[in-house]
């Protein structure tokens, strides 16, 4: 039996939560696997939140919403993204013959780690997809440690520390 080291990643567990809420909700309140209706369902985006040694960067598929109907928000380390996907105004709903796009309010709300820059935080709309690019706070990046080779390098550290000056 081999064993296997796995990286730990709250996001991917935080992730596949929702989303199993959202099927909860969504096939108890849609009316899955019960006869169609023409009425309009939540609209709740797929959202991808990955992470590199200097950003946290989550992309949400919003397409067909104006970015002026977007709001997004930090608040006590916590991202909001809200938005509304409207209804065409110039086509009725009785002409529909079936409604299968998701239209109406959604709420988007992610737990941040301390490691982010609140003062840093970007955001860009690009054929539908939300992209927010979240800094990591200087302090939260990895730092390369140099390693001294030999007795010499050892050397420079015993006499550092025992005069009280840097090596």
């Amino acid at each position: 039996m081999s064993s296997m080291i796995t990286r730990w990643d709250p996001f991917r567990e935080l992730t596949q939560l929702q989303d199993r809420m959202d099927r909860l909700f969504r096939d108890t309140y849609t009316g899955s696997g019960r006869e169609e209706s023409l009425e309009q369902g939540s609209f709740v985006p797929a959202v991808d939140v990955y992470e590199d040694e200097h950003n946290i960067t989550l992309k949400l598929e919003v397409p067909g919403i104006d970015p002026k109907d977007m709001d997004i928000r930090l608040e006590n380390n916590t991202l909001s993204v809200r938005g509304e996907r409207k209804l065409e105004k110039e086509e009725k709903q009785e002409n529909f013959h079936r409604i299968e796009r998701r239209y109406g309010s959604f709420v988007r709300t992610f737990s941040l780690p301390n490691t982010v820059d609140g003062d840093k935080i970007q955001a860009n709309y690009d054929n539908g997809v939300l992209k927010i690019t979240l800094s990591k706070k200087a302090e939260a990046k990895p730092k390369q440690i140099q390693i001294g080779v030999g007795s010499q390098g050892l050397q420079k550290t015993i006499e550092a520390k025992g005069t009280g000056k840097a090596a």
